[in-house]
């Protein structure tokens, strides 16, 4: 191990060791109580609801981060005329002191912290004091900016998410906003249902007491707050701990839609068995005709008869232009495809977790770290099968080609965010962590792909006919339904069509606040997208045979791969016409990545068409007579 290694380890190491001393230990989740034990609720963030991405530290809003006196709490009770029933004593708890955090939450957003409630198991409450806490006019113009931009706060119970809005505006009209009359208000009192089967809690929401709300339009004075909480537990005898996040599904904050999930699928598996059976009947009828006509002709009347895709059989294994390039993205188009394999397997067989925060992130990064060895591997046998000498760099090209622009559009999100003080910005451990596994699995992994590929694989392409020294002129004339442009626009929208229902719901899922777990569908759905991309490949390309233009190598990859410049044109519609995200924060992080989505899209598919593409080549210049 280099110098640079050693120095990155200490340094991680260190940074670590300082970072988690100033942190407390997480609760595991699945605890066992007994009566009476304590039950911590964790505070994570506040945002817009609108702007998912958009997320600051929830002790960023002025919260309390102690809990009251029991001579305040007595004090407070008097005068609201409430009956304090909580007989058990408290384990305080100071609110603000950060969590250890996995590093799936970290890439997330998640900056989840303690929480001063004292909440005991199985000890219903009607009312607590949390604190009495005086706001100045800073203080409430910073809350009502956040009532008015629909800002939520998220908390946790046992791993299990809570969510509730800040306050609410009364009167308000629509279009232009706070109006004379319309009324700011504040909620101060949190009611927290938790359920229980046995000795673990399975269940949690949190709501808010529209009796106790605060008017704080007039932000000019200062005004007291009493910040409030409730509690109670009740029975989930049939719901199970393994279970627990199935309520979910039909929450308000994400809502269900299987049935219309299966529609889409339905739609999607029609359309792709009849664009199928349709490429199958007509390329079987029009290659049968070709090879009888070839077959039956003798040396001297094919000479007068050839044309077509037969007429270029000199050219047609002539290799392509930048050929370094051209093999690194197929290398690494062939990773992030069995990398999304491998992803979609372990989500579907649960070995993966889906429902633990951040676990689909960070098991994404990890998978594609310990794939890399297919990016290296296929991208460097390639590359000497056509006849390339530098081969090293052809190492270096495929496994900087997907993670230079991650990190490029990384870097401008993240000082965006850090710009902001959003949550959204990495903590510099979790880039330390990413960086690591780069540097120490990834591409090393890359590197001895290649070198399996350079001291094991043939090096021989096997071409079934024999290239001429001098490359065939390519017909320029050709309809416009034989342009290239058209076939671009083809090749692009018809696996487009096949998948854009369930897109929908993806997008929602990443861009809002639904939780997807129908990965089985989404499993279906991507092979799907693979199938019909490389038949629409296959077809375009035989066209292009037809036509006599023997540059198929990078027309076909950029064929397959059109659909990642579908699917980024369609999150702008989503973004503008689906969505109420606003905002330069959360523009900028939501077209940065899935810019980086649509390349990695338009890499695997382009993979996968050039790739069936290269069989069918193979296929029937092998089945025809040639010199």
């Amino acid at each position: 191990m280099g110098v640079f290694g050693k120095c990155l380890i200490a340094g991680y190491l260190l940074l670590s060791s300082v970072a988690n001393g100033l942190k407390v230990r997480r609760v595991k989740a699945g605890m066992r109580y007994k009566e009476h034990d304590p039950v911590h609720i964790v505070v994570n963030k506040v945002g817009p609801f609108n702007n998912p991405t958009e997320t600051y530290r929830y002790y960023s809003m002025p919260f309390c981060h102690q809990h009251s006196s029991v001579e305040e709490e007595k004090q407070i009770a008097a005068l609201e005329n409430v009956e304090l029933n909580h007989e058990h004593n408290h384990e305080k708890r100071a609110g603000a002191v950060s969590h250890r955090l996995r590093m799936g939450e970290s890439l997330v957003g998640d900056r989840r912290e303690t929480a001063p409630y004292e909440v005991t198991f199985l000890d219903s409450v009607e009312w607590r004091l949390l604190c009495k806490k005086e706001l100045g006019k800073s203080q409430l113009v910073q809350l009502k900016d956040a009532i008015h931009n629909n800002y939520f706060f998220e908390m946790f119970v046992e791993d299990l998410p809570m969510w509730g809005y800040i306050g609410d505006v009364a009167d308000e009209d629509i279009i232009i906003g706070e109006v004379e009359g319309s009324k700011t208000y504040l909620f101060p009192h949190l009611h927290f249902y938790l359920g229980y089967n046995g000795d673990q809690i399975v269940a949690a929401k949190v709501t808010t007491d529209m009796d106790r709300r605060v008017d704080i339009t007039n932000v000019e004075v200062p005004k007291t707050v009493t910040f409030s909480y409730s509690v109670e537990f009740y029975a989930e005898p049939d719901l199970q701990w393994k279970d627990r996040l199935s309520r979910y599904a039909d929450s308000n904050f994400v809502p269900s839609s299987f049935e219309i999930h299966w529609l889409s699928i339905i739609n999607s598996f029609v359309l792709v068995l009849l664009l199928t059976a349709f490429l199958t009947i007509i390329l079987l009828r029009i290659l049968k005709n070709d090879f009888s006509r070839y077959m039956e002709l003798d040396d001297d009347a094919l000479e007068e008869e050839e044309s077509g895709w037969k007429l270029i059989h000199g050219d047609v294994f002539r290799f392509p232009e930048n050929s370094m390039l051209f093999c690194a993205a197929v290398g690494t188009g062939n990773h992030l495809l069995i990398c999304t394999l491998f992803h979609l397997t372990l989500a579907l067989g649960k070995i993966l977790s889906t429902n633990r925060r951040g676990s689909i992130l960070a098991g994404a990064v990890v998978l594609y770290c310990l794939t890399s060895f297919v990016g290296g591997y296929t991208a460097v046998r390639l590359y000497r099968q056509m006849g390339g000498k530098n081969w090293v760099h052809c190492i270096i090209l495929t496994g900087g080609l997907f993670p230079a622009p991650v990190v490029a559009v990384f870097m401008w999100v993240n000082s965006v965010a850090l710009a902001h003080g959003s949550t959204s910005a990495l903590p510099f451990t979790a880039i330390l962590t990413v960086l690591a596994l780069f540097v120490f699995i990834s591409f090393p992994l890359t590197v001895f792909g290649g070198l399996m590929a350079k001291n094991y694989a043939s090096a021989d392409f096997d071409a079934p006919t024999r290239t001429t020294k001098v490359a065939r002129e390519i017909p320029t004339e050709v309809p416009w339904y034989r342009s290239r442009s058209f076939q671009l626009v083809i090749a692009g929208f018809l696996p487009f069509s096949a998948i854009y229902i369930e897109l929908h719901y993806i997008f929602a899922s990443m861009w809002g606040h639904q939780l997807y777990t129908l990965f089985g569908i989404l499993f279906i759905a991507f092979m799907l997208l693979v199938v019909v991309t490389s038949f629409i490949t296959v077809a375009l390309l035989y066209f292009q045979l037809a036509r006599e233009d023997h540059q198929w190598w990078w027309a076909t990859y950029i064929n397959g791969g059109m659909t990642g410049l579908f699917i980024y044109v369609y999150s702008f519609y989503y973004y503008f016409h689906r969505s109420g995200m606003k905002g330069f924060l959360q523009g900028s992080f939501y077209f940065g990545y899935m810019s980086i989505c649509s390349f990695a899209f338009f890499l695997m598919l382009g993979s996968a068409g050039f790739q069936f593409s290269l069989i069918f080549v193979r296929y029937i210049y092998s089945r025809i007579k040639s010199d």
